[in-house]
């Protein structure tokens, strides 16, 4: 993709959505679906995706921070059945664990 980083996060801003495990199984049986650590934030990994970014996604996928999902993964996410966020960079979807924060005051 050759659009602006900030013009791009926003466009992946605006595609991202909440979904469910269920629905992300098909994604997870092909293969496709990448499980982004709740400390990192999704839309800044979707977008070294998009960018090819290789260097930041191989530093993130080493260091467990952005990961394939396993089988035992699959099936604690299936048991928890907890709230995820999605979005989709061809050919994979992006997925991480919504985690309410505290309210800043």
């Amino acid at each position: 993709m050759t659009e602006q980083p900030s013009t791009l996060y926003a466009k992946l801003l605006g595609e991202t959505a909440a979904i469910t495990w269920q629905e992300l199984q098909p994604t997870f049986a092909r293969g496709a679906l990448l499980l982004v650590d709740a400390a990192q934030d999704l839309i800044a990994v979707a977008q070294a995706v998009a960018q090819n970014d290789q260097a930041k996604v191989a530093a993130w996928l080493a260091a467990g921070q952005v990961s394939r999902v396993d089988d035992s993964r699959a099936e604690d996410l299936l048991s928890r059945d907890p709230e995820l966020w999605a979005v989709v960079v061809a050919p994979w979807v992006l997925a991480q664990e919504r985690i309410e924060r505290a309210p800043l005051h």
